[in-house]
């Protein structure tokens, strides 16, 4: 009796290896692979989008992670999200997988923008429209590139740093040398500071990479700078908040911190706690909301075949790529509660949380009836939801 039980399983789990080696590999959300290789899409089923990142290192990526997934909630489509944590080679790799898993569109936030092309082109051979997210896919035929106006962040940090210091030695610490965006910030911030080195007024003293963008780069770049320069240093233009916080704690070393401008990007809370505390001068508010919107709503649209409202085109190397590009805010001490806050971006709490509370900035009567207003109508939605 047991032989025959034995001899039962197994003819079962063969006849499952069997019925599994003669249909395609399909996912959980409905893409299903033919026997040619080719994805077998459903034109009346929801969207699916791959979104292939390259970290969630930075506050921010989270931001863009969850916020990619609410819209695509809101607008009826799925997302499947794979993260690279920086390794080109498992991005390549995540990407392939992705293509398997027959999205409709790949949206590529891509570690190296110049290796992230190959990605491109396995899409394309698939028939996968591909939108380069935040950073652009350098020599490629992308179909669109959605971010914010990059340049134009380096020529804001720079002009903070000359308003606010017009003479004197300046320390530039760029982001990874494999980021395109860290070459375009460098570009638009020298196009601020090059009549200003050409006067004679400002010397740049240090303009490196940091590698991968990280903090103890920066800190490294601005600690042999003010060693060089017997720490006469009047302005650090770091391009994005994580090397404006290795910046600042060089400076806190030499106990120059709030003596020196140090600009940022990404309203990042440890930036806007070095805000409000006077160790850092400023930072670029970059509301991630209509970035990730845009995305998520272009590729709908490319996955139904419909034509996307690009305004702006900049060229990649190949191709000028069709371009949807969001504003960016230069945020200081001063509107730091009018713009991050009182979006909703930081919390004032967590902001100030370093702060005597005496020091908080006075919340209006008005104020606390919206927030009021606001929790009930969320308690109100909670139990509507219930029923």
């Amino acid at each position: 009796m047991r032989n025959r039980k034995g001899l039962l399983t197994l003819i079962f789990i063969a006849a499952l290896f069997v019925a599994g080696c003669v249909s395609g590999p399909q996912d959980n959300s409905g893409g299903n692979v033919g026997a040619s290789g080719q994805c077998k899409r459903d034109p009346n089923g929801p969207v699916k989008i791959g979104f292939s990142m390259d970290t969630l290192k930075e506050e921010r990526w989270q931001r863009d992670k969850e916020l990619v997934e609410a819209r695509a909630k809101e607008r009826g489509a799925t997302v499947i999200v794979q993260v690279a944590n920086g390794d080109d080679k498992v991005q390549t790799q995540q990407a392939e997988n992705l293509l398997t898993q027959c999205v409709d569109v790949l949206l590529v936030a891509p570690h190296n923008g110049e290796i992230a092309a190959s990605i491109v082109e396995s899409a394309k051979r698939q028939g996968v429209p591909v939108i380069s997210y935040d950073r652009l896919i350098r020599n490629s035929d992308v179909d669109l590139y959605v971010s914010h106006q990059v340049a134009k962040i380096g020529e804001m940090q720079a002009q903070y740093a000359l308003d606010h210091a017009p003479t004197g030695n300046y320390v530039l610490v760029k982001g990874s040398e494999t980021d395109n965006n860290a070459i375009l910030l460098n570009q638009g911030q020298m196009k601020v500071l090059d009549p200003a080195v050409a006067s004679g007024k400002i010397k740049i003293v240090a303009n490196q990479f940091a590698k991968e963008w990280k903090a103890i780069e920066a800190l490294n770049i601005v600690e042999n700078a003010l060693t060089q320069n017997n720490n006469n240093i009047v302005a650090v233009v770091a391009s994005n908040d994580g090397t404006a916080g290795g910046a600042i704690e060089a400076l806190e070393g030499q106990k120059l911190a709030g003596k020196v401008v140090v600009t940022g990007q990404d309203a990042d809370l440890a930036a806007c706690q070095r805000i409000v505390a006077g160790k850092q001068s400023m930072t670029i508010y970059k509301p991630i909301k209509p970035l990730a919107d845009s995305a998520v709503d272009a590729a709908i649209k490319l996955a139904h075949h419909e034509t996307v409202d690009a305004k702006d085109k900049i060229n990649n190397g190949k191709k000028d790529v069709p371009s949807i590009l969001q504003e960016p805010i230069s945020v200081d001490k001063n509107n730091i509660n009018q713009t991050i806050i009182k979006d909703g971006y930081q919390k004032l709490e967590a902001v100030y949380q370093n702060i005597p509370k005496d020091q908080w900035p006075k919340t209006t009567a008005r104020d606390e009836r919206k927030t009021g207003s606001s929790l009930i109508i969320a308690v109100l939605s909670a139990l509507l939801s219930v029923f």
